[in-house]
């Protein structure tokens, strides 16, 4: 956004700049009036002629700043760029040292009569204010830039931070619509098994999978959950399960209250149980037992375990499953590098699967 003649004028003309200009002109005139205790004066002459060098050297600074703010307001309301604004800019350097020089030969008129007006004094006064201006005006237009690159660098910043959330969005989006017909595939072919050879019973689990549904289906569109959401599908999902493996499906749920506020990607933990059953306690006669914990690690992050005492990696896909693939690359999506999913052997037989969460699982937390 370009600024109006009126806002151009008044970044130079302003208390700071103004504040600048005034210590500027003090440590001229003092450092000149260093020279002159050389010359025999007593000390309270040569600080009173400091103090009337400081007033005079001030109306070729205030110059300078007025004359650098009327062109500024000037390229504001004309555009003007490159040659014409930097012919505009000298010469208004040069104006206002050639004003300045002026008007302090007219403030020593008024106190000292009208004293003949030296062209060597002329010259070497609007040389050395025309060199000081320039040099400041210069510093000032490199400032300006400066911030003006560093407020571009803080708005790419926020626009880069802004498509990565987009893309990290889009990422989830699309590995949900990888997950979701996985795992209801699965479970609709789990009831249609069970309701060719117990219609009873599948009529049963069917209502309770439609159940399930009218409960799940709303958050499989979310990017993110909650732990207890994600335990609520779980246990209606063990509980549909039962109603078809009977006594070989036993599981345990156990998580600390404190932690079920934690975030984590939409339908991990259905998918770590699915992958459980399919590979671990499917395979065997007897069926097997799940137990789902879900910790603090002691650094502030989460730790969330899914084992089973099936038939371990020998029954296994050994972690390399399109589920397991999706939620590792879910968890990186929201979480980077700091969240993993890790398959270990459980003891004395079957599979653990150890999801491990940041802190910022925690921190950012829905109230």
């Amino acid at each position: 956004m370009e600024d109006t003649p009126l806002q151009a004028f008044r970044r130079v003309c302003n208390l700071r700049v103004l504040a600048a200009v005034y210590y500027f002109c003090l440590l001229y005139a003092t450092s000149r009036g260093l020279t002159w205790l050389g010359d025999g004066e007593p000390l309270g002459d040569t600080l009173y002629a400091i103090n009337r060098f400081t007033r005079q050297v001030l109306l070729s600074g205030l110059s300078l700043l007025l004359m650098a703010g009327a062109a500024e307001a000037l390229l504001a309301a004309t555009r003007w760029q490159g040659s014409a604004a930097l012919g505009l800019r000298a010469a208004a350097v040069l104006s206002a040292a050639i004003v300045g020089t002026l008007l302090r030969y007219a403030v020593v008129s008024m106190e000292n009569g009208s004293p003949h007006l030296r062209p060597a004094w002329v010259a070497y006064t609007v040389t050395i204010w025309s060199a000081f201006g320039g040099v400041a005006y210069a510093l000032l237009l490199q400032s300006w830039a400066e911030r003006a690159q560093r407020l571009a660098l803080h708005r790419l910043a926020r626009e880069r931070d802004a498509l990565q959330a987009q893309q990290t969005e889009a990422q989830l989006s699309a590995l949900n619509a990888q997950i979701e017909p996985h795992f209801l595939f699965n479970t609709l072919a789990n009831v249609k098994r069970l309701y060719e050879t117990h219609p009873e019973r599948g009529r049963h689990m069917l209502q309770a999978l439609i159940a399930y549904l009218r409960a799940a289906l709303p958050g499989m569109r979310r990017q993110e959950s909650t732990l207890a959401d994600e335990l609520a599908l779980v246990r209606h999902y063990l509980a549909i399960l039962q109603m078809r493996m009977g006594e070989r499906l036993r599981f345990g749920i156990d998580a600390d209250d404190a932690l079920l506020r934690a975030r984590l990607p939409t339908l991990v933990l259905p998918t770590l149980v699915e992958n459980a059953i399919k590979h671990g306690l499917s395979p065997l006669p007897e069926g097997g037992r799940i137990d789902i914990q879900a910790r603090s690690d002691g650094a502030g992050g989460l730790v969330v375990e899914v084992q089973d005492n099936g038939a371990g990696f020998g029954g296994a896909s050994g972690g390399a499953g399109v589920g397991l693939a999706n939620t590792r690359a879910r968890l990186a999506a929201l979480f980077g590098d700091a969240a993993t999913l890790e398959l270990a052997a459980a003891q004395p037989h079957g599979v653990v699967a150890r999801v491990r969460l940041p802190p910022a699982a925690l921190a950012g937390a829905p109230a």
